[in-house]
């Protein structure tokens, strides 16, 4: 099965530990695979397999405490 990417813009993201924090509960979303923190730019980069719906990536970063801006595919 092919990989997708989503580029998620990721509010409040400050530290390693924040983006520990984001990486961990993306990697709870069935179908995640990695999930790629750029600090400087307060992005993520998720890949995933399978049919994952943006509203899943972006409630498990909500739920983790921090905003999604934005999701673009990759």
């Amino acid at each position: 099965m092919a990989e997708t990417k989503r580029l998620l813009r990721v509010e409040g993201m400050m530290c390693q530990n924040c983006a520990k924090h984001v990486r961990l509960a993306l990697a709870k979303v069935p179908g995640v695979t990695a999930a790629d923190v750029d600090l400087d730019t307060k992005s993520v980069t998720a890949t995933f397999t399978g049919d994952v719906p943006d509203e899943a990536l972006i409630k498990a970063v909500a739920d983790a405490g921090y905003e999604v801006k934005g999701v673009e595919a990759v």
